[in-house]
């Protein structure tokens, strides 16, 4: 190894200064970055002008089908709603109720509507019905109503002929019904054997 000629380079002896002088640039360069940020960036605080945070919004309550009227012909029998559920089902933001309604009745089984409620924005309003997913006169029943995601799911019971007693359907089938494109499709399952 030959002996390097002439005196020593500055830069190759650390001293402590050398070391403290470049601390100190590196802490200015990450403080100044952490002063200077882009427009509408955030502290973390408060502003002192900034105005109070308004509260989120009260979730809306579903439609109540007891408080909506229903186009049955009941011969002055009151309206029995005999199932119910609730979701969103169309993506406005406010939920939706499907109500299984039909007349009262102390014997056998009324044929039942199936209907989607919607409530009016304004407070007060009585719920109205947006849709009519099987009307009465087709002479069916429900069981199983439910709501999975914005899908409406339920069993259908219905009669083979005239001659079935009204108290006892003899058919079922599985319904879906699902919003697209501003209305509700029906998508039947199978028909079963029997109830």
């Amino acid at each position: 190894m030959q002996p390097s000629a002439g005196p020593a380079l500055p830069h190759t002896r650390a001293r402590s200064v050398h070391w403290i002088t470049t601390a100190a640039v590196i802490a200015a360069v990450i403080g100044s970055a952490a002063l200077v940020q882009p427009a509408g960036a955030s502290t973390g605080r408060p502003a002192a002008d900034a105005k109070a945070a308004e509260p989120a919004p009260a979730a809306v309550a579903p439609p109540d089908p007891d408080a909506a009227h229903f186009p049955l012909e009941c011969a002055g029998a009151p309206v029995d709603v005999v199932d119910r559920a609730s979701a969103d089902l169309d993506g406005d933001g406010r939920p939706e109720t499907v109500a299984v309604a039909r007349c009262h009745s102390e014997t056998g089984t009324p044929p039942s509507g199936l209907y989607v409620l919607s409530a009016d924005p304004a407070a007060g309003a009585d719920p109205r019905i947006v849709e009519t997913l099987v009307d009465p006169k087709e002479q069916r029943s429900f069981k199983g109503l439910r709501i999975d995601g914005r899908t409406v799911r339920a069993t259908v019971l219905g009669y083979s002929t005239d001659d079935v007693p009204r108290c006892c359907p003899d058919q079922q089938r599985d319904y879906s019904w699902e919003w697209r494109s501003g209305t509700y499709y029906e998508i039947p399952g199978p028909l079963a054997n029997g109830v």
